[in-house]
């Protein structure tokens, strides 16, 4: 048994891949991650951008569909939705084997749209529309707008992986929008059993900005807080979860078979060289979540990972921690807003990115005269 497959079997947390190429899907490496204990894969507009600009095996369908006149942000999209459409099925058979919990993908709407509600929406059912497929997640940002997006969609039966979650305040919103939304769904006739969601927390880049900012005030007090603020905020993440989803307005929902929405595990991987590759993972494990990792960290953990249910540990810790950063001056919903800026910011830089690499290097050559 992989650690990966211990940590579902054993702790009720469902490891995704944070990643998707075509390489993946045409070398079989997705389907040899799938048996080895992958229960989901993620991916975003920096992840495509990435898979499409490195590699030559989208050549020929571009070169298609510009050939069938597509415009370079349509020919993008019909390459996302050709690679999501391979994952969806290499996936599907977690997904029809494990009561519809796991074997989804998560593709996202355009980055330019996360403050637009309408567009969002829109954009969201174009792709549902497209994919048509039950294990298919569409994320759309935690911002504002995204609140009411994801009750909108939630209502009309959508699944939705909420991304870009920073803070407890957000977070918070974006419960009570996955309620009201099943609420209105099943008021209307739907079958809340047939909807599915997560609220993806990211962690790691908390802790590169509250450090920051602690490096920034420079006192001893200040200092000896580093390192401490994502998986504290994750633990009190997780304890707003459990509290949310035990209610007898929760009870009323599951008695129609709606499914929780789990909180899932978000940049995973560490960015301080002093910190252990495996922690993020190592100190947020705990029943009803997913953990999103992308291929060095899976391969750290399977090498040297340990495993324990951590999730709920420590938790008056955490908060005391959050008033010992809120009396130092680092105020941890400001944090959640600058992150949830440069989130989208980096999204959109990577979405425009491709689509310039697109049109500057991969359009066929004009015809000679």
């Amino acid at each position: 048994m992989t650690k990966l497959e211990h940590l579902y079997g054993y702790y009720g947390q469902s490891p995704w891949l944070d990643n998707l190429t075509r390489a993946y899907l045409s070398d079989g490496t997705l389907g040899r991650m799938v048996a080895n204990g992958i229960r989901g894969v993620t991916a975003n507009p920096s992840i495509f951008a990435r898979s499409i600009s490195g590699s030559h095996e989208y050549d020929e369908q571009f070169a298609a569909l510009m050939a069938a006149g597509k415009s370079v942000d349509e020919a993008y999209w019909e390459m996302v939705i050709s690679d999501a459409g391979q994952a969806l099925t290499v996936l599907r058979p977690v997904f029809d084997g494990g009561d519809c919990i796991d074997g989804f993908v998560s593709v996202e709407v355009s980055p330019e749209l996360a403050h637009d509600a309408p567009a969002t929406i829109a954009a969201a059912r174009w792709l549902r529309r497209r994919m048509d497929q039950p294990n298919l997640l569409v994320k759309i940002p935690a911002t504002a707008e995204g609140v009411t997006a994801v009750e909108t969609l939630t209502a009309e039966g959508s699944s939705i992986n909420v991304t870009l979650l920073f803070s407890l305040t957000r977070y918070a919103e974006i419960i009570e929008a996955y309620l009201c939304g099943l609420e209105r769904f099943s008021a209307n006739g739907g079958d809340p059993s047939t909807v599915s969601s997560v609220a993806s927390f990211f962690v790691s880049r908390v802790d590169t900005e509250v450090d920051h900012r602690l490096e920034s005030l420079g006192t001893d007090e200040a200092l000896a807080l580093r390192g401490q603020a994502a998986v504290a905020q994750a633990k009190l993440a997780y304890r707003l979860f459990a509290e949310q989803f035990c209610t007898e307005r929760w009870h009323r929902l599951a008695s129609l078979g709606a499914d929780l929405q789990r909180p899932l595990w978000a940049s995973t991987s560490t960015k301080n060289p002093h910190d252990r590759d495996t922690r993020y993972v190592e100190e947020l494990i705990g029943p009803d979540t997913v953990t999103t990792l992308p291929e060095a960290t899976i391969a750290a953990f399977e090498d040297h990972g340990t495993m324990a249910r951590t999730v709920d540990t420590g938790v008056p810790q955490a908060a005391e921690l959050m008033l010992r950063l809120a009396a130092v001056g680092v105020d941890m919903t400001a944090v959640g807003r600058t992150l949830e800026d440069n989130g989208i910011a980096s999204f959109n830089k990577a979405y425009h990115d491709v689509l310039a690499n697109l049109a500057a290097t991969k359009q066929p050559p004009a015809p000679a005269r």
